[in-house]
């Protein structure tokens, strides 16, 4: 044996359950990528309004349905980042005003401007963003993803729809992990009659359905609350409704371990019911709960769209992807504007990099199967 392949397994022999987890983790290539994906949504979604190129809130009727316009970074002096700026055009059969980029009109971009005002991680406020325009008419600016039919700028409001979107999921699942343990852990430590009650209870929240749900308590919800009330009400909704799937993972793993001999061990010792619950017994399958997580918060997420979607969840002035994709339903005015589609777009990379971040994190916390 070379003394290479001594020292490598030494260092396996020697390496804590922490280590061994991640460097299995690394070797899912698939699940980095998706775990690199999902810290920059987070990332984007910590500094949303500092990466924001115009205010997501602000309309004007001049600048309705303006297409996706992109950043030229060289011209015949070399490197010199522009937009064109707008020249609108009225159709005289539609009579509806147009845009057409205007390359006698170039608007230089720089980092670092000045814009609407806004709180930088809720501690102080500034007006500075990533990037900007310099001088320009009204209808002119950065839009990199065209605007919607009040002329609001559809890539600042996906940055800011981010954060909400992204953050409602991350509740509602540390609501639901909570419930969905705490519940579980209990119905199947315990047993008898707490067991009964409990299943009982998971049964008939189970038994509702989904959509009605949603809509008598989106009913319920009073029209004079404001958006942040309405947003922790939709978060605690979608967590009761959601721990049921993992407590009873929880239960099932419970009613196996409970009989086993470190956790009768635990007990002679005097451990009290929460230490053998969470330090015993929680660990020892750690890699359910894992896979548990990874999918109920990418399903989170998909049903704060929906609901939003629908128009049972968030309401404006509030932003979400959901909200955004309500201008998607009319087919009329998507085949005007088919880039409010666009909203659909990170949805669908965050529910994927979850999924396939589960899978990583699933295999690795497992370092010895």
């Amino acid at each position: 044996m070379s003394a290479t392949t001594a020292a490598a397994q030494d260092r396996w022999a020697e390496a804590t359950q922490l280590q061994l987890t991640w460097w299995r983790f690394r070797r899912h290539r698939l699940a980095v990528i998706s775990l690199v994906i999902i810290v920059l949504f987070y990332l984007v979604a910590a500094f949303a309004d500092f990466l924001a190129i115009n205010d997501p809130h602000a309309t004007d009727a001049r600048r309705s349905f303006i297409p996706p316009q992109g950043i030229h970074l060289f011209d015949k002096d070399g490197f010199n980042p522009h937009v064109y700026g707008l020249r609108g055009v009225r159709n005289m059969q539609t009579f509806q005003l147009t845009y057409t980029p205007d390359p006698n009109r170039k608007l230089p971009v720089r980092l670092f401007t000045r814009g609407y005002s806004y709180n930088l991680l809720g501690l102080f406020e500034t007006d500075i963003h990533l990037i900007g325009i310099e001088g320009g008419q009204r209808t002119d600016g950065i839009f990199l993803l065209g605007t919607d039919q009040l002329g609001r700028d559809l890539f600042s409001r996906m940055i800011v729809a981010t954060r909400v979107s992204l953050s409602i999921g991350l509740a509602g699942v540390t609501l639901s992990l909570l419930l969905g343990v705490i519940l579980g852990g209990i119905s199947g430590l315990y047993g008898g009659w707490v067991d009964t009650f409990i299943q009982r209870v998971i049964e008939v929240l189970r038994s509702i359905p989904t959509i009605p749900l949603w809509m008598g308590l989106a009913a319920a919800l009073p029209n004079t609350w404001s958006t942040t009330q309405v947003y922790f009400a939709i978060t605690v909704i979608i967590s009761l409704i959601g721990w049921t799937d993992l407590a009873r993972v929880v239960r099932g793993r419970f009613l196996s371990l409970r009989e086993e001999d470190f956790v009768v061990a635990a007990e002679l010792a005097g451990a009290s019911q929460g230490r053998i619950i969470f330090r015993h017994m929680l660990p020892s399958f750690a890699s359910h709960i894992i896979a548990a997580v990874s999918l109920a918060l990418p399903a989170m997420i998909v049903s704060e769209t929906a609901l939003s979607f629908l128009g049972l969840g968030l309401r404006p002035p509030a932003i979400s992807w959901g909200i955004l994709l309500q201008d998607a339903q009319n087919i009329q005015v998507l085949a005007n504007a088919p880039w409010l589609l666009s909203a659909a777009v990170p949805v669908i990379l965050v529910i994927l990099a979850f999924n396939f971040l589960g899978d990583g994190l699933r295999d690795a916390a497992d370092p010895y199967g």
